[in-house]
């Protein structure tokens, strides 16, 4: 039996109609060491009948876990402790991967992990791109590089969402918290996290497609932090306490803690990964995230009238 390398982790809520896509683009894989473990965040329509029937004739293994409703991140959580292979790749249930993602995953690995402990290497870093060939966030300055995310993107300005590949046992390490009744977490600040004890090998190779459709997570972005002011806190708070992230980028968290610290209400109770150090700058942006506040606020009620 041919040797499992890679999981690709899918989390799924409604997605009955996008999920035979990404299937066919498993399916056309050049390299078939994977398996595909999909978890189904409490869908209403026929996730599970599709994911049944194209269990029934697959070439790779597909694995099946439902759940209550709790958002991308929950999800994540469920998954991760039960993957038994060496890497893990989260691909959202509207995307793709190009037919040779897998043979490009593998092919790196196999070059790196004799040195993976060596270089506090927690995974890889690849490229997105859209149905028409454009990378998302832009590409590297080097075709292949090592450095932390902190370094090779926050820093760096690249700010969308790249395709990364982790080492199981290190993903392991690092759950994503999660906060009662909010069904968001963002995946960047368990990313930095990784920084400084991690670093990841960096490629500009796309072997991700996206399609970001009109009801996904990343086109009613702006909804669903305002209905997670915890986990948006915590994800400012990650940035705000490491010392290495630059000056802008730390106005800018700093900015956003306090536009979602009024969303989910002042002077209330905060678990220890939201508090911050309020010093004079945590002032200074009183009044401009109350404008952002009261602007988002009216934006979210005309979209919800």
């Amino acid at each position: 039996m041919e040797e499992r390398i890679l999981t690709i982790l899918t989390p799924a809520w409604n997605r009955a109609g996008t999920l035979p896509d990404l299937y066919h683009s498993l399916e056309r894989q050049t390299d078939r060491r994977f398996l595909w473990f999909v978890v189904d965040d409490g869908s209403t329509d026929d996730t599970e009948a599709v994911i049944g029937k194209l269990a029934q004739n697959s070439p790779f293994p597909i694995r099946y876990e439902r759940k209550d409703n709790g958002g991308k991140h929950t999800a994540i959580n469920l998954a991760v402790p039960a993957i038994r292979t060496p890497l893990t790749i989260i691909v959202d249930s509207d995307d793709t991967l190009t037919e040779d993602a897998v043979a490009v995953i593998i092919g790196f690995h196999e070059r790196y992990r004799d040195r993976a402990g060596e270089m506090k290497l927690c995974g890889y870093s690849f490229l997105r791109a859209d149905r028409d060939g454009a990378v998302n966030g832009g590409r590297y300055p080097e075709e292949e590089s090592v450095g932390t995310v902190r370094d090779k993107r926050i820093n760096a300005g690249l700010w969308g969402d790249k395709a990364e590949v982790y080492l199981t046992e290190i993903l392991k390490q690092y759950p994503f918290p999660v906060f009662e009744g909010e069904r968001f977490y963002p995946e960047d600040a368990v990313w930095l996290k990784m920084s400084g004890p991690y670093v990841l090998v960096h490629a500009n190779r796309v072997i991700y497609i996206c399609d970001y459709l009109e009801d996904g997570l990343t086109r009613t972005g702006r909804r669903m932090k305002i209905h997670s002011p915890l986990g948006m806190m915590s994800r400012s708070a990650v940035y705000l306490k490491d010392p290495g992230v630059r000056w802008k980028v730390r106005c800018k968290m700093l900015l956003l803690y306090r536009i979602y610290e009024r969303f989910y209400g002042r002077g209330k109770p905060l678990p220890d990964q939201c508090r911050i150090r309020r010093g004079a700058a945590y002032r200074l942006f009183g009044l401009p995230s109350l404008y952002f506040y009261q602007r988002w606020e009216r934006e979210n009620r005309n979209q919800n009238a």
